[in-house]
Formats: C-alpha cells, structure tokens, sequence
C-alpha cells in the first residue's frame, strides 16, 4: 500500500511539472512579451544572465578613472567597470557587472585574475593627466619661444615646431601655419601668420615673428593667442587648435620656452544675455566687457621722437656753414612708425598718414603733414619736423599729433591721436618732460591712440 501511494504521488508531481513547461513554452512562443526597461538594457548590454538595475544612471559612473574623489562605500552609487578576472575565476557572467569597491581586493575575490583596482585608477589619471596622453594630445602639441625686449618695446615670439596635430585633409595630412594675435585687440591689426608646411602632422617652422610698440602695460594686461590652421586653397582654411599665453609670464629681456597642448577655441559669452546661468561669474564678465571697451579706445600705436636742439653758437655756426642752416634753437619731432592701426576701410585697411601741430598756432604756420602710406595698418614713415621755438616758449605750448585715413573724393577718416604737452597725464607728460631735461638727446617713446578727437583740430 505504501508503494502505490508513493507511485501516485509522483505521478501527480510530474504532471504538474510537464503542465507548467507547456505554459512556459506558451509565454515564451507568444508575441506580447513584456519586459522593463532595466531588463531591456541589462539584455542589450550584459552577455550574462539577466540583472535587475536599480537606475540606469549606474550605466552613466559619476567617479571616472580620472578623479580624485573617494569611492562610495554604496555598490549601487558606485561605478561599474568590467571585470574579466572575475569571469576567469570561474564565477560566470553573473559578476561581469561589478562595483570598483568589489574589485578593490587583489584577485576581484575570485582566483586572481586582470580586474581594475583603485591603484589602477590612479595610475590612469596620472597617465591622461600627463602631456603625452592622447586626451592632451588629440588637436596636437605646439613648441615656441617668447623674449620682450624691453629698450626697444618689441616682443618676439619664435614659432619652433608642432607634433602630433590632427589630420584635416582626405590624404590623412595636413597643411599646417600659425597665426598670432593679441587679445583684446583687433584681429586684423595686430595678426602675424608663419609660412605654409606642406604635407605634414609634425611641421618645423624655427620662424620668429615680432609685435613692435609692445608696452610694459600691454605685458600686464594682454594675451597672446596662437592658433594653428590647415591652409585650404580651394575652400576656407580650417582651424585646428589654439594656445592662449598671458604676456605677464614672460619676464623683460628674457627667453621663455613654451610646450603647450593646442585646445578648442572657448566659446565667447555674451555680457548683455546674461542669464541665470551665467549669474555666478558675473564678475568675469564684467571685466570681460572693460578689457572690450578698453580696446575699442585704442586706435593703435604711434613711436615719436622728441628732441630739443639748443642754439647755435657763432663758432658752431661757422663749421656749419652759417647757410641756410638752423640758427636758433627748437624742437625736433620725428614721426617714425604707427603699429596695430584700427582699420577704416571696407578692405580692411586704412591709407594712413600723419599731421602736427604745436599749438597754439597763431600764425598757422605749425601744421606739417608725412606722405599717404596705401594700404597697410603698420606704415613707416621716417619723417622729421623741425620748429624753432626757445626752451621758454616751448613749456607753454602743446604739440598735437593725429593719424588719418586719406580718401579720395571725400573728407578723411581720423583713426587717433595723442597730445603731449606740460598739461598732460601718462606716456604724453613723460615724453614731454624728458625731452625738456634732456636738452640735445632724442627720446623715442611708444603712444596709444586714442579716438577723441582733440577740441582744437575740431575743424578738420
């Protein structure tokens, strides 16, 4: 009797399991399957059995391999990294997804196989932290050199070589040049451009451009900017990357050597959209907009020399010939070079050309004028005035110095000018007053041209 009941039973056992296959058969040929999304995107990516996700931000690790947080002691807020020791340990798929605090132990807590440690997450910060890492290094290195020479107010800047830089053209090369600019300023004005290297990822230049009329200021306050581009000759050339230097690292009367990363060009704020956004660097913005207003005042820069020649003696004007040489004594003003003029013409440059005046100017007799250089933004003019004036007289007066643009057929553009004078502030009182002192010496001084036009040339 005990033994039929014992058959009954499993007979009964078997035909619940066989009837409980045909169900599951029936789900798993019918159409109208569902699944969660957790399920879904654990099936898309884990090869293994199926695991339930808590959140799909776990896919999304806050902590990368670069950061020097602490590791959160929670599996579930801790990123999750491939382990294949942990599937050579014997354990399966099922901790093929595991936290970085599961695989801190040597081993991954199976039988010591390749999974990632904390000691390896640091390692690769260090590495993609570093120059050589492909992260620094994907738009290309730059190599160049910067000396300000301060006597003579020129800044030199010696593009030496590029590597590594991104391929821009069908052929896998690229056509690679430099440009430089000084920030704030204008673009146009104040560009410099290396030649063309043909055909190549690693370019060597070894050539040395110059800014004139650099100020010790200008040091304080501008950047330089070089920015490296493909040259195209049937499309626009192409930018590949740029390096920004502030002037203010580089020491006067010193070489400095740079090996900078290149970068994308950042994206330029607009001041007045400013929004809730953009609310916490308000300050920076707010010197952002005066370092812009601040160059739209300047209108370039003009190197005068000043010098005042004593009288001649009997016996000196004797030896020179007592002709029609100068036989008093007066104020010698030579109009050199202008540089980084603002450009008034639909060209994108300007005609320059320079006028003076010692003011006040009864007779009318002050005005000189240098020769129309034709389109240039960096004319030289080599020019010398001559006034004769006493040292008295001159300590009254004013000598005005204005930078216009000839046109034809219309009235001429004024760019800038400067005053110097007893009365003046800055660079303008200084030059004046060395010239004062320095009775037979020339005094050459850089000037910022500003765009106000002085009341007395109104008329112009």
């Amino acid at each position: 009797m005990v033994v039929c009941r014992l058959d009954r039973h499993l007979k009964k056992q078997t035909n619940k399991t066989t009837s409980s296959a045909d169900d599951s058969m029936t789900v798993r040929r019918g159409k109208k399957l569902s699944i969660s999304i957790q399920e879904h995107m654990a099936i898309d990516v884990c090869p293994g059995p199926i695991r339930p996700i808590r959140t799909i931000s776990a896919y999304f690790p806050r902590l990368s391999p670069t950061s020097p947080g602490p590791i959160s002691p929670n599996p579930a807020s801790s990123p999750l990294v491939l382990s294949p020791g942990s599937v050579a340990s014997g354990m399966g798929g099922a901790h093929l997804l595991s936290p970085l605090l599961a695989h801190g132990r040597p081993g991954g807590g199976g039988g010591g196989g390749g999974s990632l440690s904390l000691t390896s997450s640091v390692d690769t910060s260090v590495e993609i932290n570093s120059s050589d890492s492909d992260d620094c290094t994907a738009l290309g290195t730059l190599e160049f050199e910067l000396r300000y020479e301060q006597r003579s107010s020129e800044l030199h800047c010696t593009v030496l070589r590029a590597k590594g830089l991104k391929s821009m053209d069908f052929n896998g090369l690229s056509d690679p040049y430099v440009k430089l600019h000084l920030l704030p300023g204008a673009c146009k004005a104040n560009k410099l451009k290396t030649k063309t290297i043909r055909n190549s990822l690693n370019p060597v230049w070894n050539e040395t451009l110059t800014y004139v009329g650099i100020t010790e200021e200008d040091m304080h306050r501008k950047t330089l900017r070089l920015t490296v581009c493909d040259e195209d000759k049937l499309t626009h050339n192409e930018l590949i990357g740029e390096s920004r230097v502030p002037l203010k690292r580089v020491k006067p009367d010193q070489t400095k050597h740079f090996h900078t990363c290149l970068e994308h060009p950042p994206p330029m704020p607009s001041p007045t959209a400013m929004g809730e956004a953009l609310r916490g660097i308000s300050c920076y913005l707010r010197e952002w907009e005066n370092e812009q207003l601040h160059s739209l005042e300047e209108r370039g820069r003009l190197l005068l020399s000043l010098q005042f020649l004593p009288p001649l003696s009997s016996e000196d004007n004797e030896v020179d010939g007592g002709g029609g040489g100068r036989r008093g004594g007066g104020l010698s003003v030579g109009v050199k070079r202008c540089a980084h003029l603002a450009a008034m013409d639909v060209n994108g440059f300007s005609d320059p050309y320079v006028k003076i005046y010692l003011k006040p100017d009864i007779l009318k007799k002050s005005k000189h004028k240098t020769a129309v250089m034709k389109k240039t933004l960096n004319p030289e003019f080599n020019e010398e005035f001559f006034y004769e004036i006493s040292l008295s007289e001159l300590t009254n007066k004013t000598l005005e110095v204005t930078v216009w643009d000839y046109d034809l057929g219309r009235s001429n553009d004024f760019i800038g000018g400067v005053c110097l004078s007893c009365h003046t502030q800055g660079d303008g009182l200084r030059h004046w007053m060395d010239c004062l002192k320095n009775k037979g010496s020339r005094v050459e001084r850089w000037h910022i041209l500003t765009n106000e036009l002085p009341r007395t040339l109104s008329h112009d």
